[in-house]
């Protein structure tokens, strides 16, 4: 059997489910109307981001190991790059807002107004993904 093979693919796979949470959650969310400070989905939400750092991260981590560096790309890939890595970070940081402060949540009565936020930016990360993976 082929490690790095494997160990690309059962990334890939840790990689998936995570983009299937980040917006599938958002969205159960929206459809379902919770509340903004719906605990339960905000920590799946949040499971779903931490998902996509750590494998985004041995994605890295194993072509290091490989090949003895880090994957080579350049140009439209580092922009998608980014912009993935600006949208988990900023969802990462409205999770944990909405989970530290449940009433910052709910304030306002603009529940909708977070979940919709959150299902762009899972959406916007889907997206990037396509383009780092074939400008890579």
């Amino acid at each position: 059997m082929d490690g790095q093979n494997l160990a690309y693919a059962l990334t890939q796979v840790g990689h998936n489910f995570g983009a299937v949470i980040v917006v599938a959650a958002p969205l159960y969310a929206l459809a379902t109307a919770k509340s903004a400070g719906a605990r339960g989905v905000l920590w799946l939400a949040l499971a779903g981001w931490a998902l996509q750092l750590a494998s985004g991260g041995l994605f890295g981590l194993v072509s290091y190991h490989f090949y003895g560096q880090l994957p080579d790309i350049h140009g439209i890939a580092i922009g998608a790059l980014v912009l993935k890595l600006l949208c988990a970070l900023t969802a990462v940081a409205l999770l944990a807002l909405a989970l530290l402060r449940p009433q910052a949540a709910t304030g306002g009565g603009g529940g909708a107004a977070r979940w919709r936020v959150l299902a762009a930016l899972g959406a916007t990360a889907l997206a990037a993904a396509a383009f780092l993976r074939w400008f890579s």
